[in-house]
């Protein structure tokens, strides 16, 4: 992952595509530009950035892949890119638990995650490149910074509304996590 005072980039064992690859960049740069608006210092931005750069570094892994990192991981196959990408990067030196709990669960929230997490969370949803609601995306993605507690619970309210209308299993770290989020309005 590097050190403080290097710039967080993909890690050499990624296994990214070039789309992928601009994906992460583009979450990264709306990263730092939240940094920048709420005024964190260095060593913390370095945090968001690092997570950042891991959290889809096996996104594109084959599952054998997958597979040997992240071998216990429930749910479907796609959920397993961010255990198996904090295992590796755990493997690497990265001893943040703050960013490898981020890397973990980005697909599908922690209640104890501390900024990291949620600025990984969001991030990787609000991001420009994706299709789906741009605008309401783009307001949220601006109001972030003054906002980061309202816009991370809108961001969750959408993430686990659409697991539940695609049918799909509500993991436990999910449900605690929306819980924490509901307790805490």
């Amino acid at each position: 992952a590097g050190s403080p005072g290097l710039r967080p980039t993909l890690p050499e064992w990624a296994m990214v595509t070039p789309a992928r690859r601009e994906h992460i960049e583009r979450v990264a740069a709306l990263a730092a530009r939240w940094a920048l608006e709420m005024g964190v210092p260095d060593s913390e931005r370095h945090r968001w950035l690092r997570a950042v750069w891991l959290h889809d570094a096996l996104r594109d892994a084959p599952e054998e892949e997958l597979l040997r990192w992240a071998p216990s991981t429930p749910g479907p196959p796609e959920l397993r890119h961010g255990p198996a990408s904090a295992a590796r990067a755990k493997s690497e030196g990265e001893t943040d638990r703050g960013v490898l709990d981020a890397v973990r669960y980005h697909s599908i929230g922690l209640a104890e995650w501390d900024m990291v997490g949620r600025i990984l969370y969001c991030a990787d949803y609000l991001e420009p490149g994706r299709k789906h609601e741009r605008e309401w995306r783009a307001e949220l993605a601006e109001r972030f910074p003054s906002q980061p507690a309202v816009v991370l619970r809108q961001v969750a309210r959408a993430r686990v509304g659409h697991m539940v209308s695609s049918g799909r299993t509500l993991l436990e770290p999910t449900v605690r996590f929306w819980n924490s989020l509901v307790a805490a309005s």
